[in-house]
């Protein structure tokens, strides 16, 4: 998979990109991750890339210029299945958008800042929008980051477990049951002895009815589809 971020912050993403899995992902070849700096496709000698809103109001927006310029460079490269939009009136990513994504070949993430970006960028570039969650960040960097991130874990061969992925959370619209590990006695805090018992068939059904349970006291709307 390739992804390209297009951003005025690029080294925003020297931190999450260069540790862990996304950095194993890199390494194997998996993924290739390339960051543009908006600036340097700017006609403007100072090197802006935002401006007035037409009809006034606060705050400043982003220019289209070096936005579609660098779109269009990359689209004479190759095609993308998707070019999306890090903006907080998209929509939800869950893990859903994630499994499906996870099988792109190309894939370009905008990220908006200010008041945003002009609108015909939108209109005429943009396939997808993506919010992470009903808030405003100050700039799309960190929800790319965590596009990207819920993404790339599910390519296979990156996460050394690939049933793992399998078994998180929301991948069957559950929340994942507990999970424990050495000692099995702490101060008299005991794992549950169906975990001790080495009988898969108990072990499969109490995940199963705690992973049940977990979702309806903390995310009762899963149960129903409702993200």
């Amino acid at each position: 998979m390739r992804i390209d971020i297009l951003t005025i912050f690029p080294e925003m993403f020297q931190g999450p990109f260069d540790h862990s899995i996304i950095k194993r992902a890199k390494s194997k070849g998996l993924v290739e991750i390339f960051l543009h700096d908006i600036r340097e496709y700017t006609q403007n000698k100072h090197k802006k890339v935002d401006d007035y809103a037409f009809g006034g109001g606060s705050g400043m927006v982003m220019m289209i210029q070096p936005i579609a310029d660098c779109i269009n460079l990359l689209k004479s490269e190759r095609h993308y299945d998707e070019i999306i939009y890090t903006s907080p009136d998209g929509e939800l990513l869950n893990q859903k958008v994630a499994n499906h994504m996870s099988g792109f070949q190309n894939l370009i993430l905008l990220c908006g800042h200010y008041k945003g970006i002009d609108e015909r960028i939108r209109e005429h570039f943009i396939t997808r929008e993506i919010s992470i969650g009903n808030y405003v960040l100050s700039g799309g960097e960190l929800a790319a980051a965590v596009i990207a991130d819920s993404l790339i874990r599910l390519i296979p061969g990156v996460l050394n477990d690939e049933t793992s992925a399998l078994s998180d959370s929301f991948q069957d619209d559950l929340i994942s049951p507990p999970v424990y590990t050495r000692p099995s006695d702490y101060n008299g805090w005991k794992v549950p002895d169906v975990l001790l018992s080495g009988n898969e068939k108990e072990i499969v059904k109490w995940k199963l009815e705690k992973g049940i349970e977990r979702t309806q006291e903390r995310r009762p709307g899963l149960i129903n589809g409702d993200y």
